[in-house]
């Protein structure tokens, strides 16, 4: 038990020292939130929009610069956890195999992974929820932190398998920030009029888009589309062991130690001819 707990313990502090070394998100971190949520307050008009929200049946009239503000928020932490989660991956992936051919345990820094991308994705909705909550006041708090954290585990996860999967930096990044915009600028009603479409279910983010929604202007808990994204999780983070899988497999050409046979595919090598010793050329001379 206590070796497990050891290879788990150096394996996450290594991950996490690799988030810890990427400046350029923690700069997101502390900027984009606050600074992409205030936009979407202030620069959107306050007119109420009214829509239907399928997560509880409820016509709603929710004033537009809020929705957006929930939607800016979620964009946000999808966006950071995402290039958070595929950058450590890309970067790491090549110490990930040195690691795993040395025989460290796959599981061990799977879970590492897994753990660090709890504690971003912890992190950065607890702060989105706070800069939301600074402009106005969600009617369930707790539930609109809970639907940023189900986003940011679910693009996380799809981020480590961007960055598994993908053999060049800008591919990953371009798929990242291309599905976050697609997904959520769909499921805006204020910019998408089609945001009541049954398609929008079929989404990656749909579950914590209704649950926020519903954290911001109704009062009924939505425990069925929190698990609706929780499943999504569960979809991004199988494709991403098993993109890490492939990443960290022994690429090396193994070697066939048999002897070849009568049926081997080999052909057979003649023994190289003997040179004749110095001694037996002698004796031979002396001979004639």
């Amino acid at each position: 038990m206590r070796f497990h707990l050891t290879r788990f313990a150096v394996a996450t502090r290594f991950t996490l020292i690799e988030h810890g070394r990427n400046r350029f998100a923690m700069i997101l971190v502390i900027l984009f939130v606050p600074v992409w949520t205030s936009l979407a307050y202030l620069a959107m008009p306050d007119t109420p929009a009214r829509m239907r929200l399928r997560a509880t049946g409820e016509a709603l009239a929710p004033h537009g610069n809020e929705l957006t503000a929930i939607s800016g928020a979620l964009n946000a932490v999808t966006l950071i956890t995402g290039f958070m989660m595929f950058a450590a991956t890309f970067s790491g992936s090549g110490f990930d195999r040195r690691l795993a051919m040395a025989g460290y345990p796959r599981a061990h820094l799977v879970l590492a992974k897994v753990t660090a991308l709890a504690l971003v994705s912890a992190a950065v909705a607890a702060y989105a929820t706070v800069v939301i909550r600074l402009a106005w006041t969600p009617r369930q708090p707790l539930l609109l932190a809970a639907s940023l954290f189900c986003a940011g585990l679910t693009y996380g996860a799809l981020g480590v398998g961007f960055g598994s999967l993908l053999r060049r930096e800008v591919e990953g990044m371009f798929a990242i920030v291309m599905t976050s915009i697609i997904d959520l600028a769909l499921q805006n009603p204020i910019t998408s009029s089609g945001a009541d479409n049954s398609v929008m279910r079929y989404l990656p983010s749909y579950g914590a888009m209704q649950a926020s929604t519903a954290a911001g202007f109704s009062t009924s808990p939505v425990p069925g589309h929190l698990a609706l994204q929780l499943t999504w999780f569960g979809l991004a983070a199988l494709v991403a062991l098993l993109g890490f899988r492939n990443s960290t497999r022994n690429r090396l050409p193994t070697a066939s130690t048999a002897p070849p046979g009568p049926g081997s595919s080999k052909a057979d090598i003649p023994a190289p001819r003997r040179t004749a010793s110095p001694s037996a050329t002698a004796s031979d001379t002396k001979a004639h």
